[in-house]
């Protein structure tokens, strides 16, 4: 079954070249294009689409303003971020607000395929293509927290999207056990929160033991 996709930028000539790009992978269909916030919203409403592919910057708001309009009614549609300011801010932001992907706009159409269907299969994980592995992570410090082997494997699966159940089945822990863990993971990053902890994570440099490009 196809994947079918959203996509949302003011650029009709940008959102036609990556329809086409879309159309030629036979795994993929896109079913609805919108030129802004607005526009994006409605079409969601009506369409619901696998994925959400949209552009940063939008005339009538922020492609975050998406974002997080699809999360406030979906945890399993896929949103990739496709900007050309890519920078540490823009990536945590786009992390805090739910994104499943952040592609720099000089990536190949390949990439932002790739990503959609990452997002598609696994819309509540990172993935940050396109871009340097440096810029999304800070250097560590003494001041980084340490955590245990056990509480950096139950980070790496938070990142991986998995519920406190699914981690405990993962690892082979009581329920009680794995949120022990995650609850002294959020302490130790003075997080509230998954998102919270995940940034602080990668803005500390603990997730670089996971692939390169793979948060």
């Amino acid at each position: 079954m196809s994947t079918t996709v959203l996509l949302v930028d003011d650029h009709e000539l940008i959102r036609q070249g990556l329809a086409r790009a879309f159309e030629r992978d036979q795994d993929m269909t896109v079913i609805g294009q919108a030129g802004n916030v607005a526009q994006a919203r409605a079409a969601y409403a009506e369409l619901s689409p696998d994925v959400v592919v949209t552009d940063l910057q939008l005339p009538d708001g922020h492609g975050l303003d998406v974002v997080r309009s699809v999360r406030e009614v979906s945890d399993a549609t896929g949103v990739v971020v496709l900007t050309m300011h890519a920078g540490d801010d823009q990536i945590f932001a786009a992390m805090e607000a739910g994104a499943s992907g952040f592609v720099g706009k000089d990536s190949r159409a390949a990439e932002v395929i790739s990503a959609a269907k990452h997002a598609a299969v696994a819309p509540r994980t990172f993935l940050c293509s396109g871009l340097s592995a440096a810029m999304v992570r800070r250097a560590t410090t003494p001041a980084t927290p340490r955590l245990s082997g056990r509480e950096e494997e139950v980070l790496a699966l938070l990142a991986d999207g998995l519920g406190t159940g699914e981690i405990a089945g993962r690892l082979y822990l009581s329920e009680s056990t794995a949120k022990t863990h995650i609850t002294h993971i959020y302490q130790k990053l003075g997080a509230a929160n998954r998102a919270q902890a995940l940034v602080t994570a990668m803005r500390m440099g603990l997730l670089d033991h996971l692939s390169p490009q793979r948060f």
